[in-house]
């Protein structure tokens, strides 16, 4: 048994996979919550997609892909913002904008790449295998960032999260606080990108933050369990990928996600069993009534 935890890891490149993906797992489930509580997947998803005109923009001209994916990562979460900040376009609808158009861009840009498969297929379907140091020191350093806005903005956030009018009524910067959700949502997306991919990203942004809303009601103990629900899925995706010799993103996601059907199953209040008591007693109920 002992072997079996150790051996995938004799290998340096594992054990920075290893970092990256409870890193990846744990940032995502925490600002997760918010995406789940405002209703905000699409969003998430869109930015993923929206970093490919970037990506493509600094591989051509040589430039770093982190950084080329940040930029227009915060660029694609500023044009939204823009859009539905005079209340003329709705959010769903300049959502939709910018993923269509900045996707439609970084496919343009992508197709113009010979070199492209090789190349930039680890930003669509991850490689945590391909995590380098300095990878790794960028997810470290982005993610610790967006960890400690999250930590310090979190009664803001809060209120701004459950009851945006009440925050305005307490004078809190109610537009600032959404650009700042959305920046950091896009930060997370493009630490996020190396391991899990562009098509994967968004269920490491809800899964675990909606599994852990089926066991708890508190936003910070919902962080808490969302964090532990991340890095576990992250952990034996890792270890199944390794021994199932399959994509490490994709593993990650289906343990996520078969985490998910538990919670909807056993959750005290909300799961099938906890439903199916209570029908049973109601219907026992009116049988003796």
């Amino acid at each position: 048994m002992l072997d079996f935890l150790v051996a995938p890891f004799a290998l340096p490149f594992m054990q920075r996979a290893l970092i990256a993906s409870a890193l990846v797992g744990g940032l995502c489930a925490v600002i997760g919550c918010y995406v789940v509580l405002r209703g905000m997947a699409f969003l998430g998803d869109a930015l993923a997609h929206a970093i490919l005109p970037g990506v493509a923009i600094a591989f051509v001209l040589g430039g770093d892909l982190f950084l080329g994916g940040l930029v227009m990562a915060i660029v694609a979460a500023f044009g939204i913002g823009y859009l539905t900040r005079s209340g003329r376009v709705r959010e769903d609808t300049a959502i939709g904008i910018i993923f269509s158009g900045a996707l439609a861009l970084g496919i343009v840009l992508i197709s113009s790449v010979r070199s492209y498969q090789a190349d930039l297929s680890h930003i669509l379907f991850g490689d945590v295998l391909g995590v380098s140091n300095r990878d790794l020191a960028l997810m470290v350093g982005f993610g610790a960032a967006v960890l400690i806005f999250i930590l310090a903005l979190y009664k803001e956030f809060l209120v701004f999260t459950f009851d945006p009018t009440f925050a305005a009524t307490l004078k809190l910067p109610v537009g600032r606080l959404r650009y700042l959700l959305m920046i950091l949502l896009a930060v997370t997306v493009v630490v996020s990108l190396q391991t899990v991919g562009v098509a994967l990203v968004a269920a490491m942004l809800v899964t675990p933050a909606a599994a852990a809303s089926l066991l708890t009601r508190r936003l910070s103990r919902m962080m808490i369990v969302s964090a532990a629900i991340g890095i576990l899925s992250s952990v034996v995706g890792l270890y199944a990928s390794y021994y199932l010799n399959v994509s490490t993103g994709a593993s990650i996601v289906l343990v996520c996600t078969l985490v998910f059907i538990v919670a909807l199953i056993v959750a005290p209040r909300d799961g099938i069993l906890a439903r199916y008591r209570r029908d049973n007693r109601k219907d026992t109920q009116v049988r003796r009534g």
